[in-house]
Order: structure tokens, then sequence, then C-alpha cells
């Protein structure tokens, strides 16, 4: 791991979203020189999925070495926002460093997005960071080395990036905006710059997305943390930059990059928004047999269906039911196929002992995939992971993504059926 000789002890940082995942390890790694960490996050009870508050991180960064000022911080809200701004200030003497790591996602297309998830992410990703920017830049203007950090990828307009999750796309960009319009804006003055995992990064927030597996295919907060640490001990004319982890940490010796993996030696999952298109990136994990997993998606529905390799596939599926994944699924799947073998199929496992077939489902759908048929058979013999298939664009899904992602225990059963 990178270590520097104290460049960051007496700043202080005002860091959204800190008190877990990334966040939390910037701020773990500024503590060690002994900064003092501004906690700005909602998290106050622990949640019961996603591990950490605001004090308990807090309790970490003085542990690492730090000062800690948590604060319950909505950054939707000018109010909160300002208090937190100003409780910062009135604490430490003034604000050196921000770190917009907060973010909201939701990888679905634009007819499966509620207004009220665009809202979020429109809230939270473009709206929270430019308010957060706006009211802390008066006192970083007062720092002698004021920087500001934006955890956002460059600005790629390849369309690819925006066919399946425009809404996501979009939010995500209005942080890379601010960066490409701040960093102008404020030259001379403040290093404004962004930087973007190369793979994958393992946080409570992926897991969830992920399912059973993705953790394998990541690697840790720290080399965000570490390639951050880097970009803030630079002087601030070092601005208008959007870094990738990996090259920052390059440019800086690192030449290992194994101690990062969760497991090393495994093939990681690229991230979004990179060169790579999501076709090549396919290739690519399908040739090292990773096993990514959560999933939206792409394609069309189709018309009258056949028997053939579906049937030969769902025959599969009903030897792999049981009373115990009807009992931890509960949702109703229903495929439209389209190509050579196309047609109406479903899976019910939440009624009864579970059933599946040709034709529309017994009640409605909880979840509707769309994609080839041939695809279809790929995805559920293990052949094609339905991660990369959502970046290759060739599955689609409408309805529940939580439920979508249940599907991966019933696949690995088939698999280990040897479908």
């Amino acid at each position: 791991m990178l270590t520097f000789a104290n460049k960051q002890t007496g700043c202080t940082l005002f860091i959204t979203g800190a008190s877990r995942g990334i966040g939390k390890a910037i701020a773990l790694k500024a503590a060690r020189d002994g900064a003092n960490i501004v906690i700005a996050a909602k998290t106050v009870a622990p949640h019961p999925k996603l591990p950490g508050t605001i004090y308990t991180a807090a309790q970490e960064v003085e542990a690492a070495g730090g000062k800690a000022l948590p604060c319950v911080v909505d950054i939707r809200d000018e109010q909160q926002v300002e208090k937190a701004v100003q409780k910062a200030v009135e604490t430490f003497g003034g604000i050196d460093i921000l770190v917009n790591n907060a973010s909201a996602i939701s990888l679905t297309g634009t007819l499966e997005t509620p207004m009220k998830k665009v809202d979020l992410m429109l809230g939270i990703n473009l709206r929270g960071t430019y308010l957060t920017s706006k009211l802390v830049i008066p006192h970083l203007l007062k720092s002698c080395n004021p920087h500001i950090l934006n955890l956002s990828p460059p600005l790629n307009l390849n369309p690819v990036w925006f066919k399946s999750h425009t809404a996501y796309t979009m939010a995500k960009y209005g942080m890379s905006m601010c960066v490409l319009g701040m960093a102008e804006e404020f030259r001379g003055q403040i290093a404004v710059n962004a930087v973007w995992p190369k793979t994958a990064i393992q946080t409570a927030a992926m897991d969830m997305l992920g399912g059973e597996g993705v953790a394998k295919q990541c690697r840790t907060a720290d080399i965000i943390a570490d390639a951050a640490y880097v970009i803030l001990s630079q002087p601030k004319d070092y601005t208008g930059q959007f870094l990738v982890d990996e090259d920052v940490l390059k440019e800086h010796g690192v030449q290992d990059f194994s101690p990062y993996a969760v497991e090393p030696g495994h093939p990681l999952l690229p991230d979004f928004f990179l060169d790579e298109a999501p076709e090549t990136l396919v290739q690519q994990m399908e040739q090292h047999g990773a096993t990514p997993a959560f999933k939206p998606a792409s394609l069309s529905s189709a018309a009258p269906a056949s028997a053939g390799p579906i049937e030969n596939t769902f025959e599969v599926i009903r030897g792999a039911i049981s009373e115990d994944i009807v009992k931890s699924t509960q949702s109703v799947y229903q495929f439209d196929l389209s190509g050579e073998h196309g047609g109406v199929w479903f899976l019910d496992l939440k009624n009864g002992s579970g059933s599946a077939g040709q034709g529309q489902p017994p009640v409605k759908a909880d979840v509707v995939m769309t994609m080839d048929s041939n695809d279809f058979s790929k995805m559920f013999s293990g052949k094609l992971k339905p991660t990369m298939a959502f970046m290759s664009g060739k599955l689609r899904i409408k309805g529940d993504m939580t439920l979508a992602i249940k599907l991966e225990k019933l696949m690995s059963r088939m698999n280990r059926a040897k479908l």
C-alpha cells in the first residue's frame, strides 16, 4: 500500500457519505496523518443491510489518529449542509478539502425507473454535489492548498454507457460536469478533480447490487483511498483532471496491485464508463471465467415459441426448483424470448411448490426479462454471466431488481446439475 509522510496532518476534510465504503476509507487514510474529518452522512442508526453509522465511523477515525466531527447531513437539504459546514468551521477553524463521495444508483432503463428514483439520483449526485461545493468553496478559498475531489467518472459520451441506465448516467455525469466547470472557474485558487476506480470496489452497496460472489471480483476501497491521498497531496494548480485510481498509483511507483484485491489472482470486474466497451468487457470476463452478479438490461420481445433447447432448459429448471428456493425467492418471472426459439415462458417461485413452463405465468409476473433465446440458454447454463449480459445490452429487466438478483442462486444450482 502507498505511504507518504504525514501530508494531511492538521488538514480538515469534509467528506460526504463517509459513514461507510469509499468515503470512510478516504477518511481513515487521512486520519492516520492526524487529519480532522467531518463525516457528513445520513446514517445515524444501523441499517439492516448496510453496516456503519456516522458515529461508528467517527470512532474509527479517532482510533486511527484523527479528529472526527460526525454530522447528520442529507446533502439534498441546504439547511443541513449549511449547518454542517458552519459546525466544521467552528470546530476546526476552516475546511481545506471537500470530497464529494455521496451517491445514489439505480441501473434501470427509462421505462423501469420511477421518477422518485430519478429525483433521488439527481438530487444526491448532481444537486447535492453542486450544493455542498457551493457552500464549502468560500472556506476553501481561505485555505493554503484547497481541493475538491469528486468520486465520478470521465465524461465518456459513448452511447453504450447511457442506453441501459440513462438516469444514473445523467446524474453521475452531473458530478463530473461540476469538476469540468468549477476547475476552470476556480483555476489558480482551488484544485478540482475527479477520481474513478478502474475495477469494481467492494462496498456494502456493491454486495447488495452484485449478490453472491461479487466480492472476489472486486478491489478494496483502499485503492481509491490511496489514489485520493495522492491527488489531495498535489498543489492547487493540479486541477481539471479526470483520474483513474490505478493510473494515479502507477505514476507514483505502485507496481503490484494484488494487495488491493479482495481475492488476489481472481479476474476483476471492470468498472463502468471507462474506454473499453461493454462488449469487450464481456469477452474479457468470459475468457477468465469471472462470475458477476447484479442484473438490469436490453433487447426486444418476440413471437411464437418452440421447444428444443428452451424446453430442455426448463426441464432442468423444473428439476432444480425446491420448497426452499420458493420460500426464499417469492417471485414470479416471465421470460420474453426472441430469435430462433422465441416465445414466452414463466418461472413461478412464489406459489405452492413452484412451477415453470411455456406461456404466460398463472399470476402477474414480478419480473419480466427480455432477451434472445440463445442468450437465455447460455445465461442459465453459466456460459453468459448476468452482469455481462446487462453490460453488453443482451438482457433487459422490467420489475423488481432485487427479485431479479435472486435468480443467481437458481442458476448456480442448475450449473451444479450440469445443464
